[in-house]
């Protein structure tokens, strides 16, 4: 998988290169190049927002550089596809980690590429106005070829871009949450670590991805409340039925767990 950032905050990006993406960006799973808006920009300021028609606080962010980065970036992908590869690193990306993007060289995902079908890619604009983001969408992103997230600032990118970009790409306003960030890299950087940890070979023990929160295999449940040793800490016990060796019985206790888990923190589910 190939996954693009654009932002004005590129060092926002920088713990994408710690922890499992880290590892997975090493190994060569995935390719992380980050993009900052400002170098499509044309003017002397290169500014990229400006006052919104209508009137009305704050700045809007101009659709010029966003059309120029979408230009380059899928004028990249479309040179490559009959090939079925993805596009390597663009003169205003800076990848993270080694991935084989030095001097325009295409990583080993993407030789090993499918020939037989064009690349499928999508389009990610972190928005609170846009549509919630969850398990469902992480695990339909995890299976693409290539993600491109649009970072806005501000009030906002100008509506026009994903109008634009959705006769390009398939395109998605996603929010993370019921509230307001300043920009969409901390939105960003959450659904790239939801996505990520998805693809196969990322996480050391597969089965970390069968009972936990969300989970198909656990009927959309929330997990489970989880323990370790000590056995008693603080005067508060681990519950007896996990000390007891009855698989069957410790099955049954964390499913009853779950199901009572969310009802209480999901009654609309």
């Amino acid at each position: 998988m190939r996954i693009d950032l654009v932002t004005v905050f590129p060092d926002y990006f920088a713990p994408l290169g710690l922890s499992l993406v880290g590892k997975a960006i090493a190994a060569g799973l995935v390719d992380v190049a980050v993009h900052d808006l400002r170098r499509w920009t044309s003017d002397v300021h290169r500014s990229v927002d400006d006052t919104p028609f209508g009137g009305g606080a704050g700045m809007v962010m101009k659709p010029e550089p966003w059309g120029a980065a979408l230009d380059e970036l899928l004028g990249q992908e479309a040179a490559t596809a009959s090939a079925g590869a993805l596009c390597p690193s663009s003169p205003h990306s800076d990848p993270i980690g080694q991935t084989g993007l030095d001097d325009g060289a295409a990583s080993a995902a993407d030789v090993a590429a499918p020939t037989s079908r064009r690349p499928r890619a999508f389009f990610i604009i972190p928005s609170p106005s846009g549509v919630p983001f969850s398990q469902a969408l992480a695990r339909d992103w995890a299976l693409a070829d290539r993600l491109i997230f649009a970072c806005g600032r501000y009030e906002g990118i100008d509506a026009r871009v994903p109008l634009h970009a959705a006769q390009r790409i398939e395109t998605a306003e996603v929010s993370l949450g019921d509230y307001v960030l300043n920009g969409g890299e901390v939105a960003a950087l959450a659904m790239v670590e939801a996505v990520v940890r998805l693809i196969p070979g990322v996480l050391g023990n597969p089965q970390s991805l069968v009972e936990e929160s969300h989970a198909p295999s656990w009927d959309g449940l929330l997990e489970y409340p989880v323990y370790t040793k000590p056995a008693s800490w603080r005067g508060l016990d681990v519950p007896t039925v996990l000390l007891s060796g009855h698989h069957a019985k410790i099955a049954q206790w964390r499913r009853a767990q779950a199901v009572a888990l969310t009802r209480l923190r999901r009654p609309s589910a």
